[in-house]
């Protein structure tokens, strides 16, 4: 009895490991520039997204990879969809893919 006991519980602590729950983020995010127009604290124009209600800058992608920032289309004018993918570290989004959705 005490080995089916410890041969359950050791069934169950490895199932538990093998469906933990993943924290990557794989979804559509408003993306913008975080000082111009999620109200960020920068000393410069850089690339931030908004995951439920928490903006977090960007890291693996910048602003200036998305075309003119200042233009009327650029990020520090219009906040846009992108579809990202990664993981959020330490207060920062940390980017594996992050790509804007094109404006229709």
């Amino acid at each position: 009895m005490k080995y089916l006991f410890l041969l359950t519980v050791s069934v169950l602590s490895s199932c538990a490991v093998i469906i933990a729950p993943s924290n990557e983020i794989n979804r559509i995010a408003k993306a913008s520039c975080g000082k111009c127009n999620f109200e960020m604290t920068s000393d410069e124009c850089e690339l931030a997204i908004e995951l439920n209600g928490t903006y977090y800058f960007v890291e693996g992608s910048s602003i200036d990879e998305h075309g003119d920032a200042h233009n009327a289309a650029g990020l520090c004018s219009k906040i846009r969809d992108a579809k990202v993918l990664g993981k959020v570290k330490h207060g920062v989004f940390v980017a594996e893919k992050f790509e804007l959705i094109d404006i229709k």
